[in-house]
């Protein structure tokens, strides 16, 4: 790839709180799934890099967990503390919200956004609006809250206005030869995003409650004959989750497990063998100790 005279790479955080759909927009952006998503929150737990590289420009989109107004856990302030700290470090904020919902939750993440990076609000799910003509006067009302640098509606999910939104950021990063190689999509590891898809699953197909206690930990990852061997163990917090999430016979275990291998032979582009076992340990949650051997910051 020819490099343009102006070409221009820079950092760009995906901020919000949970479920507005920070996670999708990373996916439709990159043009791949490598940020888990789900209708429930703290979904994303850990800061994941997502790469886009085109003639002109390298984004590096940095997607942070939903930041957590109340601190419920040693694991609630953990992911605080990535929020705060990838703020910090980059040249753009896209703050995101839901169309048509500016509330106090939102707010809260608004006054933890630093005055000196330039912030462009991204009004998300505009698809589900039935009366389109309601966003014009939202967006008047919200422009009135804080001085954003650009005000973009975008739907993630059907791609509507990525481009534009693309152009925009493109604006606010330096002029700098790319980071990373053209074809990289992010900078996390084939072992890390397999857990990820594991945690992905637990949120999808398990009870309302149960996978805010569990964490994944890929005890083995290695590549033989173009065979990705996975092994990975599902930590819990008390015995009746990890009855709940075995399944009778097995059978919810069996389902989160096949459905993770399919993800990951579609990122990989090979054939994975996946095994998964549960573990109880209790307070995991709570721990500094341990939420540090799970890779939080």
């Amino acid at each position: 790839m020819t490099l343009h005279a102006n070409f221009r790479t820079g950092y760009v955080a995906i901020i919000g709180r949970p479920n507005v759909g920070k996670s999708t927009l990373l996916n439709k952006l990159v043009k791949q799934k490598i940020s888990i998503t789900s209708k429930k929150a703290q979904t994303t737990r850990f800061r994941i890099n997502g790469i886009l590289t085109d003639e002109q420009t390298q984004f590096v989109f940095v997607d942070t967990p939903g930041f957590q107004t109340h601190y419920a856990s040693v694991l609630n302030t953990a992911m605080n503390r990535v929020v705060t700290q990838s703020m910090r470090e980059v040249n753009v904020i896209l703050f995101v919200i839901e169309a048509m919902c500016l509330d106090q939750r939102d707010i809260a993440v608004l006054k933890i956004l630093p005055a000196n990076v330039p912030i462009i609000l991204v009004v998300n799910k505009i698809d589900k609006l039935a009366d389109k003509n309601r966003l014009l006067p939202f967006l008047g009302e919200v422009a009135q809250v804080v001085k954003f640098s650009d005000i973009i509606p975008v739907s993630a999910m059907y791609k509507i206005q990525l481009a534009e939104l693309l152009n925009n950021i493109r604006n606010y990063l330096p002029v700098s030869e790319p980071l990373y190689d053209k074809d990289e999509i992010t900078d996390r590891s084939e072992r890390f995003l397999a857990g990820e898809f594991i945690r992905e699953k637990l949120f999808r197909l398990v009870g309302d409650e149960i996978p805010y206690s569990t964490s994944v930990v890929i005890d083995q990852f290695k590549l033989e004959n173009h065979l990705h061997k996975v092994y990975a163990t599902i930590l819990v917090d008390k015995p009746n989750q990890k009855a709940i999430i075995i399944g009778k016979k097995g059978e919810k275990l069996k389902l989160i497990a096949s459905q993770a291998r399919k993800d990951m032979e579609l990122l990989f582009g090979e054939k994975v063998y996946l095994e998964v076992w549960v573990k109880v340990k209790s307070g995991w949650a709570d721990s500094e100790s341990v939420l540090r051997n799970l890779g939080y910051e």
